[in-house]
């Protein structure tokens, strides 16, 4: 059982570099610009102490609401009990970096809109193109 009730308390392994990516931060991570509504993913780094977030955000998702000088704001919904609270923290940016967790939404996206597009044109025949997710459905069935 624990007796340190700290900050950083039992974040021994959370907070720990990788093996073999230790050392000075790349300066990538520092050129990156950050607009407010963007999503990031707030990844705290053991390396650089300063403006680093409590544990409880570690690897959570949030939208940009405020950029200055060496942070960014978040918000970020964190449940309490039975509901959700908006928490709007600031972390630096070291702490931070852009999420990907729209990319292939996005992509979808795009590919629904040429198909559509296309199809109004008169490129493709037939009934119109139906752009909803499926399901992958069972599997063949084979001989054991």
């Amino acid at each position: 059982m624990p007796h340190s009730f700290g900050y950083r308390a039992r974040t021994r392994h959370m907070f720990a570099k990788k093996f073999r990516k230790k050392g000075t931060l790349p300066t990538g991570r520092f050129l990156q610009t950050y607009k407010r509504g963007q999503l990031v993913d707030v990844i705290g780094d053991g390396a650089v102490q300063q403006g680093l977030p409590h544990k409880f955000y570690h690897g959570k998702t949030g939208r940009v609401w405020n950029v200055t000088r060496r942070a960014v704001g978040v918000v970020i919904n964190k449940r309490v009990g039975n509901r959700y609270l908006k928490k709007k923290i600031h972390v630096r940016i070291e702490h931070v970096r852009p999420s990907r967790c729209q990319e292939e939404f996005l992509k979808r996206v795009k590919e629904n809109d040429k198909l559509r597009s296309e199809w109004k044109k008169g490129g493709m025949k037939g009934p119109k193109p139906v752009f909803k997710r499926s399901p992958a459905g069972p599997r063949e069935a084979q001989v054991v």
